[in-house]
């Protein structure tokens, strides 16, 4: 089997350094809400801080990197979110709270599209396989940093250790730096070539078909964000668990979430792009039902395998077809599908913190399903792209 170009492997670690941050911080609301005794929308809140500003940032950067690029963007984003979560560590407000769970979604917003679109110049016909590599790096960050900062604020009883986030993000962000000259000029030798692969093509935007791509995005946003917002809440308050254990199983998600991001993206280059996107929503609409409907902690980790597949699977399928979708603003796309379909579903958060608020939490969260119905249909939308027939 052909090798991936190993600098998608260095953009992976920048991946993991970035959405480890992101995290750490749904884990972290069972510890924000005892400190200062916060109701659900309240903590679903700082949620909704944390992805603001990247969900409206991220569209607007990735039309930005097909404009004029800016790959130094990919180091400053593990900065930003790394030094956050460190000044997290010694917040003694909820007001602070909100504002540095901000910043580090604007560390999240400036990373994504350049880095996402950067590896599309360098993966040259394994771009599946690559995105799918990619995005297990996030995967592992987001299976990582609730166990992290679990450990931190629950384990041994010192969210001081926090900055931890900062060190290791520091490391990363000077590696990815000190090699981005060699990566542009390979990136660029990629791109020659292409062009010189596809001369006389005219690349075009079918705009038509990335808007049921959207809709797709945004059910997938929203069971991800939801579920990693509200799965430690719901081994409290739910499952009657403790918060170490709630923090346990976003872990628990997020690392089969490596291994099924990483299948995915290798099965779609193989069956096709398509028909893992319908495979995974068909799987999400039962998986969401009775995950939202469970109230024993042994089945409700069960149900992980699948909400976890269904969330999953597709994640890689999407980023490539809405690059192929707006082959001339893959920025843009990669802005779109890479960062609001881990992003936009958190606006909803305080919506459904305040549901939980009036109707508990199982009722508020049957949102899931609804969304994931929406899904299917639109998965069955979706054309088959006017290029690259074949291998979607």
């Amino acid at each position: 089997m052909k090798k991936l170009n190993p600098y998608v492997y260095l953009f992976t670690m920048g991946h993991f350094s970035v959405d480890w941050a992101q995290g750490a911080i749904p884990a972290l609301l069972p510890y924000f809400i005892s400190t200062y005794a916060l109701n659900y929308r309240e903590a679903a809140t700082i949620i909704f801080a944390n992805l603001l500003l990247a969900s409206l940032l991220q569209p607007l950067l990735g039309y930005y990197s097909d404009k004029v690029s800016k790959p130094w963007f990919i180091a400053l984003g593990p900065i930003c979110c790394g030094i956050s979560l460190t000044a997290i560590s010694f917040s003694t407000s909820y007001s602070l709270t909100f504002v540095l769970a901000m910043i580090s979604g604007v560390g999240s917003a400036i990373f994504h599209p350049e880095a996402a679109l950067m590896v599309n110049h360098i993966a040259g016909d394994q771009k599946g396989k690559a995105l799918g590599s990619f995005s297990v790096g996030g995967n592992a960050g987001f299976a990582i940093g609730p166990m992290v900062a679990g450990f931190c604020a629950y384990a041994i009883n010192n969210i001081h250790g926090l900055v931890i986030f900062g060190i290791v993000n520091a490391i990363l962000a000077a590696a990815i730096y000190s090699r981005m000259p060699r990566v542009l000029s390979l990136a660029s030798e990629y791109v020659r070539q292409d062009k010189e692969a596809h001369a006389g093509a005219v690349q075009t935007n079918d705009w038509k078909a990335f808007n049921k791509l959207t809709v797709i995005i945004f059910a997938r946003s929203m069971g991800f964000t939801l579920c990693n917002t509200f799965i430690p809440i719901y081994w409290v308050s739910v499952l009657h668990s403790n918060a170490a254990n709630g923090s346990l199983a976003l872990t628990i998600l997020f690392t089969m979430g490596v291994f099924i991001t990483f299948l995915g993206g290798i099965m779609s280059d193989r069956v096709g792009f398509i028909k893992i996107i319908r495979i995974s929503f068909i799987c999400m609409v039962p998986a969401m039902i009775a995950f939202t409907n469970s109230t024993n902690i042994w089945l409700s980790t069960i149900l992980l395998i699948p909400v976890a597949f269904s969330l999953f699977a597709p994640y890689s399928p999407i980023v490539v077809l809405g690059q192929t979708y707006l082959a001339k603003s893959a920025g843009f796309a990669s802005g779109i599908t890479l960062g609001l379909s881990t992003t936009v579903g958190g606006l909803m958060a305080p919506v459904v913190g305040w549901g939980a608020d009036q109707w508990g939490i199982p009722a508020a969260l049957q949102i899931l399903w609804i969304v994931a119905l929406a899904g299917v249909i639109f998965a069955f939308l979706i054309p088959q792209p006017k290029e690259r027939h074949a291998a979607i």
